[in-house]
């Protein structure tokens, strides 16, 4: 029996993608032809949806193990490109929706109710799989997010809020970082020391300026009493302790000195890879911001201040998520603990051998 060549309709299974697009108004009896419209940029964005869980589920996969292998953080890396292009697709596609004017979506919208993109699981996976935690989430209502979802997708956002998230993973993976503590090498002890010359520096050019009042300098002087007080939080483990304990940061303090070490000696070859790790992660939380604001702005221009189909505020409360639904927060926040390259503390030479792919794991 000669088996049927493959055609390329066949292999995407054409007949089932493009037979999905079921217009409601239809089933009405009055065809709106925006509809279409609407639903294809939806079915779209849960294909990319699936493709970043996809990606995501490697990464973490990846991550699990006790020691992350040079190539897999290059794959680790490749991946986190891929849903950051995804992202940026993801953004440009409110465009297309923007061309369907309000008059066009108010045709056809009390036909949607109650279903809302509220509920799309993927994208509540993507969250938790990242490591949006469940009390930092903006309310729906005054329910939890997973109360407006069917019952299999409940089950399936608990598992993915339940198991490892990217978030759990790269802080246990900061925190194995080996190269703070270099025989008579202290990162932490060095890092300390070169915060403490630059500000007292700085103080002193400000004492000496006398191009400023007294009045001018006062207030300067305070901005650095200001400015010490944060790196001391960073440096005191008690104060650490209490910005996590009010949710102020998340990171480990452990975890924190390793990126910011990542982050501060990023031409080392050996920490390259790392530092785009740790900047990709940023990146895919601020797309995840900008996706969030460019959708909240295509509601209010469609609806106004309307409530949205599944019952939430609309606008209001996609702009509420915006503005809170940050997951790598502590990652961009170091950035304020940034030390001009001339006051790096000098990394000893034998370091700087191992940082330049001469370091072996358990040596």
């Amino acid at each position: 029996m000669t088996s049927k060549k493959l055609s390329y309709g066949d292999y995407l299974e054409l007949d089932k993608i493009l037979d999905s697009q079921t217009l409601q108004s239809k089933k009405n009896g009055n065809i709106v032809h925006d509809e279409m419209l609407f639903i294809i940029i939806h079915q779209a964005y849960e294909l990319w949806f699936k493709q970043i869980l996809h990606e995501l589920d490697s990464i973490i996969e990846m991550f699990k193990d006790n020691y992350v292998e040079e190539e897999n953080t290059g794959l680790v890396v490749s991946r986190l490109g891929r849903i950051i292009e995804i992202q940026k697709l993801l953004i440009d596609q409110v465009s297309i929706l923007e061309t369907m004017t309000p008059m066009d979506f108010l045709e056809f919208r009390d036909l949607l109710s109650p279903a809302s993109g509220f509920q799309s699981i993927q994208f509540r996976k993507i969250e938790n799989k990242l490591g949006m935690k469940p009390d930092k989430r903006v309310r729906f209502g005054k329910q939890r997010y997973d109360q407006y979802l069917s019952k299999q997708d409940r089950k399936e956002a608990l598992n993915s809020e339940n198991s490892a998230s990217l978030f759990m993973l790269l802080e246990d993976w900061l925190e194995r970082t080996p190269f703070l503590q270099f025989e008579e090498f202290n990162f932490w002890e060095s890092y300390k020391e070169a915060v403490e010359r630059m500000i007292n520096n700085d103080k002193e050019l400000i004492y000496n300026n006398n191009s400023i009042d007294d009045t001018a300098k006062e207030v300067s002087l305070k901005n650095y009493d200001v400015i010490k007080n944060t790196y001391e939080a960073l440096f005191d483990e008690k104060k650490y302790i209490k910005l996590l304990d009010e949710g102020h940061r998340r990171l480990s303090q452990k975890a924190t000195l390793a990126a910011l070490f990542i982050k501060l000696y990023r031409d080392e070859p050996v920490l390259q890879l790392p530092h785009r790790l740790l900047t990709q992660l940023v990146d895919i939380d601020q797309l995840l911001t900008s996706w969030r604001y460019r959708h909240s702005l295509l509601v209010f221009r469609m609806i106004g201040v309307k409530i949205g189909t599944g019952g939430s505020a609309g606008h209001g409360y996609l702009k509420k998520t915006a503005e809170k639904h940050s997951i790598f927060r502590d990652i961009s926040n170091l950035s304020t603990y940034i030390i001009p390259r001339s006051s790096l503390p000098k990394l000893p030479i034998k370091l700087k051998k191992e940082l330049g792919f001469f370091y072996v794991h358990g040596k």
